[in-house]
């Protein structure tokens, strides 16, 4: 059967273009024997592992890439592939859609694998909403886990325009962004506004590559396969809960932001107050939902969010193209793009909500807080604050404590 797997790998190095790769690409520890890349449907976590297939082995048959959703795994197990393309002298695995797995134990396997198999490095991709470090076999102690993002706003520039950017560290970014601005006008001959709205609309996922007409369409495809496929492992899930869930979504995407009530919108939703907090958090797991906590209160599975925010702007065009909300669309954008895993960095940022301000942002240089709004935003709510920013929008450069809010999609 590792015959019919070699013929997928090469049709699927065929397709894949190399011109373009994510950063993370240049931070993956691709020596290590095992690596493990999350990430939310659509973000390109396929793209990145042939990426890789294809500029390291090329067209040899010491590399192998499988989804783990083929019928062939109905009746096979993945630890006798591994075996039968280890004894072929194969040094890489590579395993997509790990989560689609129609056995239990895809984590056990994999253990396996690692233990059994010394020469055979695997990577392997799975849906944000698995608890990878978290399962039984604790791959976490043998795993580097990478997690992958949607496109930054840097990153959908540069695929528009061809023109490679630099990433700006949150530093600079705070205390030198009229020079930062400056660079990529004057420098690099970019007019980010120019971009900006069309970024908010259709940029984050990488096939806006592909056919841009049908790219809303893809989105809302990719959250109903959230919804009705990713979700189903959940105990008394049922079809009635998709439903239910699509209201809950379009209520936050057409909200500015949102501030749960979770009574009314139980009634509203008709899913009991436990049961649909249990959801928010899940929907947070999948990548459809970002959600901010006051830092002075405890966070668990029954403790109701302050604010909810959809993960990127996209969804909201998808969800409610015709009732977005500006205010909302900017802040959606700033939390998406703070919340991303930045190069170099170990642990994330954690951003709260404050008492003044919409958004603290607690690093190890300090704690920063930013009132995010259109370019006639004023500092009024920020007075007599330390560390306190306002992010302007429509703005090309920044003055002071001032900033354009569009630089923010320069930070990965």
């Amino acid at each position: 059967m590792v015959d019919f797997f070699y013929q997928q790998t090469q049709a699927a190095i065929d397709a894949v273009a190399t011109q373009h790769t994510r950063e993370l690409m240049l931070q993956i520890d691709w020596s290590a024997r095992l690596v493990a890349i999350r990430g939310a449907r659509g973000v390109g976590k396929t793209t990145l592992m042939l990426q890789h297939l294809k500029k390291t082995y090329g067209r040899s048959q010491q590399a192998l890439y499988a989804t783990l959703d083929d019928l062939y795994f109905a009746q096979n197990r993945l630890i006798d592939l591994a075996r039968d393309f280890h004894a072929r002298g194969g040094l890489a695995l590579y395993l997509d859609e790990v989560h689609k797995y129609p056995y239990d134990n895809w984590a056990q396997e994999i253990k396996n694998i690692y233990d059994l198999l010394p020469g055979l490095k695997v990577v392997f991709s799975g849906s944000s909403i698995l608890k990878i470090i978290q399962e039984q076999a604790d791959l976490s102690r043998r795993a580097l886990i990478y997690d992958l993002q949607g496109l930054s706003f840097r990153e959908y520039i540069s695929l528009k325009t061809g023109t490679a950017l630099p990433i700006f560290p949150l530093e600079e970014v705070l205390n030198a962004h009229a020079g930062l601005a400056a660079q990529i006008v004057y420098d690099h001959k970019i007019r980010p506004l120019q971009f900006f709205g069309d970024y908010l609309r259709e940029g984050y996922y990488p096939f806006f590559l592909e056919n841009p007409k049908v790219y809303l369409m893809r989105v809302r495809e990719l959250i109903k396969l959230i919804i009705e496929v990713d979700l189903n492992y959940l105990p008394e899930y049922t079809i009635t809960d998709h439903a239910k869930i699509n209201r809950l979504l379009y209520a936050i995407a057409t909200s500015a932001p949102f501030t749960p009530n979770i009574s009314k919108l139980s009634e509203r939703i008709e899913l009991n107050r436990n049961r649909l907090t249990q959801y928010i958090y899940i929907l947070e797991r999948a990548r459809l939902l970002n959600l901010l906590h006051s830092r002075h209160k405890g966070v668990s599975s029954l403790q109701k969010p302050d604010k909810i925010f959809l993960e990127n702007p996209n969804l909201a065009f998808a969800l409610a193209p015709n009732n977005t909300d500006l205010g909302n669309l900017r802040e959606t954008f700033f939390l998406n793009q703070l919340q991303a895993p930045m190069p170099g960095q170990g642990l994330p940022w954690q951003v709260a909500y404050p008492q003044q301000g919409d958004f603290l942002l607690d690093t190890f240089a300090g704690q920063f807080t930013f009132e995010v709004g259109g370019k006639n935003k004023d500092s009024a709510q920020l007075s007599g604050m330390d560390h306190a920013y306002v992010v302007a929008d429509d703005i090309e450069f920044g003055q002071g404590r001032r900033l354009p809010l569009w630089l923010f999609g320069f930070l990965y």
